[in-house]
């Protein structure tokens, strides 16, 4: 274990945003330490005529796209660590009249995945784990030798979404619920089969993901849970971050809806980690964010390796690195970004790594809105995203 990743760095201040509105907050700018000492980051102070003309811009933005008495969720965006703009609307359970502000953790789908890879990285940096072993040197178990550890973070493995081959006949009774190990089992055990040669081309698959939280647990000997709030919530002040894995305290959480306000029932699939399963909120993803900037937190030869593109099979602007989704413009701009969606959740997660800005949009109650987040990319840096005139918004 490399004795640098303790040595304490410069502090960044994060502000919070000014404007008190829906979620409660008192009109006040407050510095709030961002980041625990161990992964501190040094960033720029944004000017206050900054700070003021891009939260005007961000407001207006939120406010066309996403109509905060329709919305039920959380909207942030940052530069530098630094909050330009927040709004909270809606409720986290609806019945039961618990609203949504800046501290209600809610579901964020497959924006999980993104901490599911730097997990991984952060083990491969401690030499717990290599990218290029098969996996089955974790998980002796999984039947497909030529799979590598890197197949199941790029989605490069072939392997079969988990959420489809327990439909097949006799695969799985779905009045029992699902585990991460089950979904092991059933592929060491069941004539699952490949969707492609692994390593050939790219197919998004939620398996990979429940995969890896197995092997997070096996390099540990910590629950994927536990080893999620040790080496990644508790460190960086995520304190309203966590892993779901109960589904007998499932009226703890936020619930999901449909775009009506109809409660969605949870169901077998709900108990499975890694690609799916954290609940966290807009301020904690911040914090999350600006961590991958610091070389203590995850070292530069793993943020090289996360932050590239693997499929390059067909032509075309879309990619994705080790848990992070990309578009790679042909002028050499680089968009990261990573959405998800399970039930009604639906969630946004776009890192700006040159302008250094994070925009981030969570819901519960479902909606395409919450990916109306890439339309906020150009304000900020020099993205040739093509909108439709009136889709573009004024300045």
């Amino acid at each position: 274990m490399r004795l640098s990743r303790y040595i304490t760095l410069i502090s960044i201040s994060l502000f919070l945003s000014c404007n008190k509105d829906k979620s409660g907050k008192d009109g006040k700018t407050n510095d709030t330490l961002l980041l625990a000492d161990k992964y501190e980051v040094s960033l720029p102070k944004l000017s206050k005529k900054y700070l003021t003309e891009n939260k005007n811009y961000a407001e207006n933005f939120y406010n066309k796209y996403y109509n905060p008495k329709d919305y039920s969720g959380g909207f942030l965006v940052a530069k530098n660590g630094q909050v330009i703009y927040e709004n909270y609307s809606g409720f986290a359970y609806k019945e039961k009249g618990w609203k949504i502000d800046a501290e209600t953790p809610l579901h964020i789908a497959s924006v999980s995945k993104v901490f599911t890879a730097v997990c991984v990285l952060k083990l491969v940096d401690e030499g717990d784990i290599e990218l290029d072993k098969s996996v089955q040197t974790y998980l002796p178990t999984f039947p497909h030798e030529a799979t590598t550890v890197r197949m199941l973070l790029n989605h490069r493995s072939g392997l079969r979404n988990y959420a489809y081959f327990t439909d097949d006949k006799g695969v799985w009774d779905k009045k029992n619920t699902l585990t991460n190990q089950d979904v092991l089992d059933l592929l060491a055990t069941k004539p699952i089969g490949l969707e492609s040669k692994p390593g050939t081309r790219f197919g998004y698959c939620n398996t990979n993901y429940a995969l890896l939280a197995l092997i997070i647990e096996k390099a540990t000997g910590k629950s994927y849970p536990e080893a999620m709030k040790e080496m990644i919530f508790e460190p960086l002040g995520m304190k309203n971050t966590f892993v779901f894995d109960n589904l007998e305290k499932k009226d703890e959480v936020s619930q999901s809806y449909k775009n009506n306000y109809l409660r969605l029932a949870f169901e077998f699939l709900d108990q499975v980690y890694g690609d799916k399963n954290i609940y966290s909120t807009p301020r904690d993803l911040l914090k999350f964010d600006i961590a991958t900037y610091s070389d203590e937190f995850l070292s530069p030869e793993m943020k090289t390796e996360m932050f590239k593109g693997y499929s390059y099979e067909t032509k075309g602007q879309r990619n994705y690195g080790l848990g992070i989704r990309m578009l790679e413009f042909e002028t050499g701009q680089k968009y990261f970004f990573h959405n998800g969606w399970w039930h009604g959740n639906t969630s946004s997660l776009v890192t700006l790594r040159k302008e250094k800005v994070t925009i981030i949009a969570l819901s519960n109650k479902y909606t395409h809105k919450t990916y109306k987040t890439k339309k906020l990319a150009p304000h900020f840096g020099d993205y040739p995203f093509k909108f439709k005139d009136e889709e573009i918004g004024a300045e």
